[in-house]
C-alpha cells in the first residue's frame, strides 16, 4: 500500500506542473514493485482535480493548467505502458466536444478537453466553427456517450438547440446525452433547448459529464 506521503507528493506534483518529478515518482513506484493505478487513483488524479479547481477559482492560469495536464498526460503514458494485466487506466467513454458553428473561440473548450484526458476520457475534439451535422456524424461513428458544445457569443448559442434536433432527427437523442457552456449560455438556456446539462467552467463540465456517464 502506497504510503499518505507519496500520495501527497504525487498531487502536489501535479499541481506544482513538475513533469520531471512526476514521472520521477511514477518511476520509482513501478520500480519498487508497488502499485502504480493506486498513486493515479489516489495522488495523480486528485491531482488534476485541484489544477481544474484552482483554475475554476483562478488561481492558476492557462499555461499552467496545460502544464499540468501535460504532466498528468505522461504519468498516464509511463503507467500505463508498464501495466499487462489489463488494468491500464479505465476510459470512461467516448466524448465528442467543439465549438459551435460561426464562433471561433476555443480557449474553454480546450481546458475541458485536457482535464477530461487527464480524468481518463476519450476525447473527439473537433475544433472551433464546426458544423451541427458532423458534430452528429461523429458522435454516432464513435459511438460518443457525451456531445459537449461551447458558444461564446449570443449569436451562435443557437447552434446549440439546432444540435438538439439534429441528434433526435439521427434518432440518437436518447443513446447519447449533451452538454453546455460558454460565456453567454446559463443553466436556464441548457434547459430551454433540452439539453442534459450545464457547465459553468472546466471543472464543472468535468464533474458533470462524469455524473452524465455514469448516471
Amino acid at each position: 500500500m502506497i504510503d499518505d506521503k507519496m500520495i501527497n507528493s504525487a498531487i502536489q506534483c501535479i499541481v506544482d506542473q513538475d513533469k520531471a518529478k512526476a514521472v520521477e515518482l511514477a518511476q520509482n513506484v513501478i520500480d519498487t514493485g508497488q502499485d502504480p493505478m493506486e498513486l493515479m487513483t489516489t495522488g495523480f488524479i486528485p491531482g488534476i482535480n485541484k489544477v481544474g479547481d484552482l483554475f475554476g477559482r483562478g488561481q492558476l492560469f492557462l499555461p499552467e493548467l496545460v502544464q499540468a495536464a501535460d504532466a498528468m498526460k505522461a504519468v498516464t503514458d509511463l503507467i500505463n505502458s508498464v501495466l499487462t494485466d489489463g488494468r491500464s487506466m479505465e476510459k470512461k467513454g467516448n466524448i465528442v466536444i467543439a465549438t459551435v458553428k460561426g464562433d471561433v473561440h476555443d480557449i474553454g473548450k480546450c481546458i475541458v478537453v485536457s482535464l477530461l484526458q487527464a480524468n481518463g476520457f476519450t476525447v473527439h475534439d473537433l475544433g472551433r466553427d464546426v458544423d451541427t451535422d458532423r458534430i452528429v456524424e461523429t458522435a454516432i461513428d464513435v459511438n460518443a456517450s457525451v456531445v459537449g458544445t461551447s458558444a461564446l457569443l449570443t449569436t451562435t448559442m443557437a447552434r446549440q438547440k439546432d444540435l438538439e434536433a439534429a441528434l433526435k432527427s439521427a434518432g440518437v437523442r436518447d443513446k447519447i446525452k449533451t452538454i453546455v457552456g460558454g460565456a453567454p449560455v446559463t443553466a436556464r438556456w441548457a434547459a430551454r433547448i433540452g439539453s442534459d446539462a450545464y457547465a459553468e467552467d472546466a471543472q464543472d463540465a468535468v464533474v458533470k459529464i462524469q455524473q452524465l456517464v455514469s448516471g
